[in-house]
């Protein structure tokens, strides 16, 4: 194996561009006075998955690249991983104290362990398999972490690691609840697993749409219905969140009918062992990523999807749009106030002014 890492330096040129700013007069029953956007950098490159590490944005993106976004500076750090002829795609990313790790979304299934220093990066993980596709990853703390992917046989592909990264195993499919024949997860954003503590709940779409739900990191599971989109392979749940261990939200809906609002939004409150669907034909269509606003009280949720940025001050009840950019795919809140997001060509910052 050989690896080729490209870095590129972007400075303020590219930066810190104001799109837009919307005030709380044209948004009824908000709980903000307005709504900043910049944008913090552009490119032509397609970004899935981001992770906050303090000052820096990481992301895993498109063509082998990787790299953050250092808020302090406005510069970029993009690198580049090669193997082969392969056209490597990495649309799950998560961290620890020392290492970021990039997962590649299909067959062969690559997972790299990179330094924060940049210095070193290593093969830590491989699948061969012609139904290999992973759609998240994510950590519980400096040494244990879960990625998840479509099954292969009748469970999901489930891999962990107990060790900080450097091995990862698979979960028997004797330990896992059963899918479905066509029940699979989608790798829209890197939140179809979610976790608060030791509880992780793994969200799914296709001809079933369900939550998995282990107490344990990863040890025992259990399978919840929902009430959303299901029976098509593009309708389902394409992201989750969690604001502490019994509030979550889950959305998504149907793919291939972006502007359909029913069936697409769920919440709980014991959770996730019960779902209820919510504000049914209002709101958004199609959400690639739902968060919720840290310090809310489990209230307020922002979205994003190809109907634009969303947000809702009520638990997701009702909705209103901030912004009308359609090519956002994930979002992520430094703090209370301020979010980051990405998907095509760009990555924004998004700022309420409460």
């Amino acid at each position: 194996m050989k690896n080729i890492f490209l870095i590129l330096l972007v400075l303020n040129a590219l930066v810190s561009c104001k799109t837009s700013v919307y005030k709380s007069g044209s948004l009824s029953n908000s709980s903000f006075q307005s709504v900043e956007i910049d944008t913090l950098f552009q490119d032509k490159i397609s970004i899935r998955a981001i992770q906050v590490d303090k000052n820096k944005i990481w992301y895993a993106a498109d063509k082998g690249r990787y790299g953050f976004y250092n808020l302090d500076t406005n510069q970029k750090i993009e690198n580049k991983i090669t193997k082969d002829s392969l056209k490597l795609e990495f649309r799950s990313i998560a961290q620890t104290a020392k290492h970021v790790f990039m997962l590649n979304v299909a067959n062969p299934a690559l997972l790299y362990q990179i330094s924060k220093t940049g210095k070193e990066v290593q093969l830590v993980y491989q699948e061969n398999h012609e139904k290999v596709f992973f759609n998240s990853m994510q950590f519980w703390d400096d040494k244990e972490g879960i990625a998840m992917g479509d099954p292969i046989s009748d469970c999901l592909n489930i891999i962990t690691t107990r060790d900080g990264g450097n091995f990862w195993s698979k979960i028997s499919c004797d330990k896992l609840p059963k899918v479905v024949v066509g029940e699979a997860g989608f790798a829209a954003s890197n939140t179809n697993i979610v976790i608060k503590g030791n509880h992780t709940w793994i969200v799914s779409g296709g001809k079933k749409s369900r939550v998995f739900y282990s107490s344990d990191r990863g040890n025992s599971w259990a399978v919840y219905e929902t009430p959303m989109a299901a029976g098509k392979t593009m309708t389902g749940i394409f992201t989750a969140d969690f604001y502490d261990a019994n509030n979550g939200f889950i959305a998504g809906g149907d793919y291939e009918i972006r502007n359909q609002n029913f069936s697409n939004k769920a919440l709980t409150a014991d959770g996730g062992k019960t779902w209820k669907g919510i504000a049914e034909n209002q709101g958004f269509g199609y959400a690639s990523c739902v968060q919720y606003v840290p310090k809310s009280n489990s209230k307020k949720l922002v979205a994003v999807g190809t109907s634009g940025v969303y947000y809702s001050s009520d638990s997701g009840a009702s909705w209103m749009q901030v912004s009308t950019d359609s090519s956002l795919n994930t979002i992520r809140f430094i703090d209370k106030n301020v979010a980051v997001a990405a998907g095509q060509n760009k990555m924004i910052r998004i700022k309420f002014n409460f």
